[in-house]
């Protein structure tokens, strides 16, 4: 993927996550969001840093949201790949190779750092604490309360009660920060967003 605004954009404020002053606000948004927001679409820019530090797999695409439990999340750029849960299953959806594997979808936290926003209140199974602001953000630290979770620690960045940016650190050393370019609280979605039916001819790997 060439370069581009958001994806700047997306790398400084993750060099700049980790400074700032302290405060309330961030944890009041987070809140806020889970309380006034039940569904979202937007698009996305995401970076992924393995531990190894080699060069960052960027990919751009779109998403609509539903609490809880129901996503779909579509990566456009630099390759097609389709992900669509209904609250109970997971499809994953590769286009160029035509094909699906399905899964089991944890409605808490799924198969993806998007599926963090679909689940219950993060307060229910993270630690939150207040990790300062960043180029106009409220950062929240989220750390899992369960010792085997999917994941390390968690970051959001906060803006109007909206999530802006997630950093997200695996328990492999793996970091990816998704940058939303776009986010419009509550729009309505069509019933067919959360509902996947593979094309003919796909290979179907799981039931």
């Amino acid at each position: 993927m060439g370069d581009n605004a958001p994806m700047r954009k997306l790398i400084l404020i993750g060099g700049l996550l980790f400074s700032g002053l302290a405060s309330a606000a961030g944890i009041d948004q987070l809140k806020a969001f889970w309380a006034n927001t039940h569904a979202a679409q937007g698009t996305f820019a995401q970076s992924v840093v393995a531990k190894s530090g080699r060069k960052p797999q960027n990919s751009t695409g779109i998403f609509m949201l539903a609490r809880p439990g129901k996503l779909r999340w579509s990566y456009e750029k630099p390759y097609k790949l389709l992900l669509v849960a209904d609250g109970e299953k997971l499809w994953t959806y590769d286009v160029d190779l035509n094909q699906v594997t399905i899964g089991k979808m944890d409605k808490t936290l799924g198969a993806s750092p998007a599926a963090l926003l679909t689940g219950e209140s993060l307060d229910k199974h993270f630690t939150l604490a207040e990790a300062g602001t960043a180029d106009g953000l409220e950062i929240v630290d989220a750390v899992p309360k369960a010792a085997d979770s999917t994941f390390a620690r968690v970051r959001i960045g906060l803006s109007k009660n909206l999530p802006r940016l997630m950093e997200v650190q695996d328990n492999f050393g793996q970091t990816t920060t998704l940058l939303f370019t776009e986010f419009q609280p509550n729009p309505t979605l069509p019933k067919e967003a959360f509902r996947f039916v593979p094309k003919k001819g796909a290979d179907v790997i799981g039931d």
